[in-house]
């Protein structure tokens, strides 16, 4: 790209970096919509689970708590892997782990979007301010009748872009760290279930084999 070509997009302004801003608005709060949706439905989902399903377990009714299970939670995916047969307690803490970290992934979705826009958009309405700026003073010179309102206007319009970008970012950043924190409570509450699940799995064992045995 030429010195001409950068003249050129300078000379164009900043308006298009507002379009861009925008666009990335609408983007940032489906994300922000989807990601409260997500984490309604996992609290409710534990809510509903948790103290249920540990009681069939303890009366041995493992087959019914699998049973009553579906995936579409976190917490309900957690148990139905936890509920597998497994031949010892350390297999069950080795699968624990790996769930969790599998869920940490599926919880923290599409942040980064977030986490990217609330570090640049104030950089991208700063960028749109320079470029009208400069296409301010550009139509200043072109101009034969240089005027004061010209260059104002000119500045005020380009100072948008600054605004634009801080108003988009900081309700990015705000809901970053909000589903930050409640995706770390959320994979909390999911171990606390997990260990308890394999609590229960714990006692149940000697009381198999001994079945077994007779």
């Amino acid at each position: 790209m030429g010195i001409e070509s950068l003249r050129g997009i300078a000379f164009m302004g900043g308006d298009w970096v507002i379009d861009l801003l925008l666009l990335a608005s609408v983007s940032a709060l489906a994300v922000i919509i989807e990601r409260a949706v997500v984490y309604r439905r996992q609290k409710t989902a534990l809510d509903a689970l948790a103290d249920g399903l540990v009681a069939r377990l303890k009366n041995g009714d493992a087959s019914g708590a699998a049973a009553s299970l579906d995936r579409g939670s976190v917490f309900s995916r957690l148990a139905q892997d936890l509920l597998r047969e497994s031949p010892d307690e350390a297999e069950d803490e080795d699968r624990l782990a790996g769930i969790l970290a599998v869920e940490k992934r599926y919880l923290e979705k599409r942040l980064t979007i977030l986490a990217t826009l609330g570090n640049n958009a104030p950089f991208l309405g700063l960028l749109g301010t320079v470029l009208g700026i400069i296409k301010a003073f550009h139509d200043l010179a072109q101009s034969t009748d240089a005027q004061p309102q010209i260059i104002m206007e000119g500045l005020s319009q380009a100072l948008v872009a600054t605004a634009t970008g801080i108003f988009v970012a900081l309700p990015c950043v705000a809901a970053y760290n909000y589903f930050r924190k409640r995706s770390r409570d959320l994979l909390v509450d999911a171990e606390r279930l997990g260990r308890r699940l394999i609590a229960v799995k714990r006692k149940s064992r000697p009381r198999a084999a001994e079945v077994r045995g007779g």
